[in-house]
């Protein structure tokens, strides 16, 4: 047996949108409220499953980036030491901090919204839900340049990152949602628009995996499916959805795992920090998959 079209046709729909633009502006309005420091720029955007359209229905937090534009950490051992030291003639470090910056935006999303409705979380500022706004996680970060070439101020190439550190730990984590995204767009164009619908189809039938208790709700976090799917080399992903399944599920099981990237393409899935995840959870989730798959 197989799982019918019309059941993966509804898993790869997407959930509603409406509210997260909702919620997005909602906090867009509270940041813009807030009288800033001369010099302070910043940007706030979506990111995860609503801004990369692969939210599914029972989505519920919203999760946006708050990042610090008006300077930067960088990372410049890809660099010449002349590269370097011509970088470092022409910047200078900045007196305006990233924990400058938090404090701001906890302060300005407290006298927006209330003390109560906000709450500081280790990685992010959790937000309750509201009158016509969902609950949202709210990342403060400033950005983070991976630098590949410095010649001087206008010819310069980096890849754009942001950078935070959590609450408790003060670790700091690296990550890359805008080339997470482009990355994402250019595989639903290769794919003729099916990888996004294609990884919605997945992260439904995690959930229904999960519901009837065949996997551990924390074994495949929707980040780690989707960074799995993008590895999946785009002629296996097509418009039938059951074609799809299987070519993927084929192509899983005799792949090598550990040469996966993110999404990204600046880090490898897998590995020993918490932003990785493990080869045991994903190869559990690909086994669960064919079960589902071979006894529907």
């Amino acid at each position: 047996m197989t799982i019918p079209r019309t059941q993966l046709e509804t898993w790869s729909h997407q959930g509603a949108t409406v509210t997260a633009q909702s919620t997005h502006e909602s906090i867009r309005n509270a940041l813009k409220k807030h009288k800033w420091p001369l010099g302070v720029k910043y940007n706030d955007y979506l990111q995860g499953s609503y801004r990369n359209a692969t939210n599914i229905r029972g989505d519920s937090d919203v999760d946006l980036v708050v990042e610090l534009t008006s300077s930067f950490q960088h990372d410049l051992s890809a660099l010449s030491s002349s590269e370097q030291q011509r970088f470092h003639a022409d910047y200078v470090n900045a007196t305006y901090t990233l924990s400058d910056f938090k404090s701001e935006v906890i302060n300005a999303l407290q006298d927006y919204y209330g003390s109560s409705a906000v709450e500081i979380g280790n990685k992010s500022i959790k937000i309750s839900a509201g009158s016509n706004r969902l609950a949202a996680d709210v990342v403060v970060c400033m950005s983070y340049r991976k630098y590949q070439q410095y010649r001087s101020i206008s010819d310069q190439k980096y890849v754009n990152g942001i950078v935070f550190y959590t609450q408790t730990e003060n670790r700091r984590i690296i990550n890359f949602p805008k080339v997470h995204y482009d990355n994402g767009a250019e595989k639903n164009f290769q794919t003729n628009g099916n990888y996004k619908p294609t990884v919605r189809m997945f992260k439904n039938a995690r959930s229904y995996l999960i519901n009837h208790n065949s996997l551990s709700p924390d074994a495949a976090p929707s980040y780690f499916i989707e960074c799995l799917l993008y590895n999946v080399p785009s002629q296996k992903i097509v418009t039938n959805p059951q074609d799809t399944f299987f070519n993927v599920l084929k192509y899983l099981q005799n792949a090598n795992l550990s040469s996966f990237v993110c999404q990204n393409r600046q880090m490898n899935l897998f590995g020993d920090s918490p932003e990785q995840w493990n080869l045991y959870n994903a190869n559990l989730l690909i086994s669960a998959y064919i079960d589902l798959c071979n006894n529907w």
